[in-house]
């Protein structure tokens, strides 16, 4: 399966459960790797035949900007949802990190992988 990437999304948002995680937005860096059949595309050189990934990624923003989740585990679970929602996507794969949420880590993330015919 072909795969197309939306990589190290910068973003800010209220997210985590602890009061001072409520009051200021934070940093969180997502990644998202979509699966599809892009032979279509790769022969027709046409929008149609692919994944708009500026539309995924704008659908994104909106999500994150407007959000007030408490676990980057709902965060992730959403915007998987969002690249789901295009026909052509098959799987997908969401990683969204969390900078500075650990002291002495870089970061700390979750992955989720979802696909079309999952329960």
């Amino acid at each position: 399966m072909d795969r197309i990437f939306i990589r190290d999304l910068a973003l800010r948002c209220i997210i985590g459960i602890y009061p001072e995680e409520r009051r200021e937005k934070q940093d969180i860096v997502i990644n998202v790797e979509m699966h599809c059949d892009l032979r279509a595309a790769g022969k027709s050189d046409d929008l149609k035949h692919t994944v708009d990934y500026k539309t995924v990624k704008k659908t994104i923003l909106k999500l994150v900007e407007d959000s007030r989740f408490q676990l980057i585990e709902a965060l992730a679970e959403n915007i998987a949802a969002i690249a789901l929602a295009d026909e052509k996507v098959q799987h997908v794969v969401v990683t969204v990190d969390k900078p500075g949420a650990l002291r002495f880590a870089k970061s700390s993330a979750v992955e989720i992988s979802r696909s079309r015919n999952d329960p």
